[in-house]
């Protein structure tokens, strides 16, 4: 199975980072959030990506083309950089990754629509957001979409409470929690799956088609959105505030997402 990615947003509210970079390459640890993303799709065996770029596309292009130099050691003889030497074997060895223009101006929607060429033949594919970590097991999402038989599953989560919450008994406070992992409300955590052959008629071409705003509000009145209910860690990487957090996450040893062993 493949999986979408979108990697085309601007990332404004990051944009002392953004201002060199696209949001899918802004580092969690020594690694873009892309990557943390795709490893954990592979983890559940889903290797084949299609990235969907946009602002600053040409960052994410330069990576994968030195991905080999980026993240292995390697030994090259001076005065012959064509025989590098690159040692240990990497899981991401197994990936393809096709890079698809879609423009600095299109919308979600229509990202996915210009992407289509690239998903024909597939019964189900996946797709995610290029800023949205999780500890979501992939491989039950796409059971739970095939069972549901519906054009699209779409993950429900409950992302970080950004203030203290309070248990009340009368006029007393029974406990307080400084912030939840969780909060109490469901969101669109942007981890779906697809029909790959009924999704097409949600969706037509032109640059202001957005996914979340057209296509997915008509599949919900149609009865065909499903959706998968998500109760443990997720968050979208919107603000330094969030950066932050997933940076601290990782630096120490505590990051949820991390389901792959290295």
């Amino acid at each position: 199975m493949k999986v979408v990615i979108l990697c085309g947003g601007q990332g404004t509210r990051l944009r002392d980072i953004t201002e060199l970079l696209p949001k899918p390459m802004v580092q969690i640890g020594n690694r873009p959030i892309l990557w943390h993303i795709m490893k954990t799709y592979s983890h559940y065996g889903v290797k084949d990506f299609v990235l969907c770029l946009g602002y600053k596309g040409w960052k994410i292009k330069e990576f994968f083309l030195n991905f080999k130099a980026m993240t292995r050691d390697f030994t090259v003889t001076l005065g012959d950089h064509n025989t590098a030497e690159f040692h240990d074997t990497v899981e991401e060895s197994e990936w393809k990754v096709t890079l698809a223009e879609t423009g600095d101006e299109a919308m979600t929607g229509a990202r996915l629509w210009k992407a289509r060429k690239y998903l024909e033949g597939e019964e189900h594919f996946c797709l995610a957001y290029g800023d949205c970590l999780g500890d979501i097991n992939i491989s039950e999402l796409i059971e739970f979409h095939k069972s549901m038989k519906r054009v699209a599953t779409i993950t429900g989560a409950r992302p970080p409470s950004r203030f203290g919450e309070l248990s009340v008994e009368e006029n007393a406070v029974t406990s307080f929690d400084e912030k939840p992992n969780i909060g109490e409300g469901w969101v669109s955590s942007g981890f779906m799956v697809f029909d790959g052959r009924r999704v097409w008629d949600y969706l037509w071409p032109g640059d202001d088609l957005i996914l979340e705003k057209e296509p997915l509000p008509s599949l919900a009145r149609d009865g065909q959105l499903a959706v998968y209910r998500h109760n443990r860690f997720w968050i979208g990487m919107d603000t330094m505030r969030e950066y932050n957090t997933l940076n601290e996450l990782w630096s120490q040893g505590k990051a949820p997402w991390k389901v792959w062993e290295k």
